[in-house]
């Protein structure tokens, strides 16, 4: 005799659904955060470029980047509306006060954070690797731990 599974309760779900203004804004957060993390991965790279090569191209940082020489141009459009780069049709790509300060500020943090890794006992190269994401998403009282931390090796 098959059972009646209308009777049958549902599964508890893993988590509550959010409202959906809270699950929008939660959304929206994200998408700043990305876009956030894509402008201080091209300043960081600009100022790389520039230091290495003497200045900074399109082909050269799609290259850098592992992205179309499209993908760079409209992210430059967005960087230049934003002040941090200025930028010119076939000319080098130059970082603004602003952009440059970034840069130098995501360059801190690259370093601070691969060095705590290494003190753990990472490798240099998982470290570099796992700081490229840490970077982006550490707090500033975290950040200020690890240097505190690294001071008192």
């Amino acid at each position: 005799m098959p059972r009646n599974l209308s009777k049958k309760k549902p599964p508890a779900l893993a988590h509550r659904p959010r409202p959906p203004a809270q699950q929008a804004e939660n959304l929206r957060r994200s998408r700043r955060d990305r876009a956030a993390e894509t402008a201080q991965d091209y300043v960081e790279a600009i100022a790389d470029l520039s230091a290495a090569l003497g200045e900074a191209r399109v082909v050269d940082l799609a290259r850098r980047l592992g992205v179309t020489h499209v993908s760079v141009n409209r992210t430059l459009a967005r960087l230049q509306a934003s002040g941090l780069v200025n930028t010119k049709p076939y000319r080098a790509i130059l970082l603004t006060d602003a952009g440059g300060k970034l840069a130098a500020e995501c360059k801190q943090r690259h370093e601070t954070v691969t060095a705590f890794l290494r003190s753990l006992g990472v490798s240099e190269k998982v470290a570099g690797l796992d700081a490229e994401g840490i970077e982006h998403h550490v707090s500033p009282e975290t950040l200020a731990a690890f240097e505190k931390q690294l001071r008192k090796r």
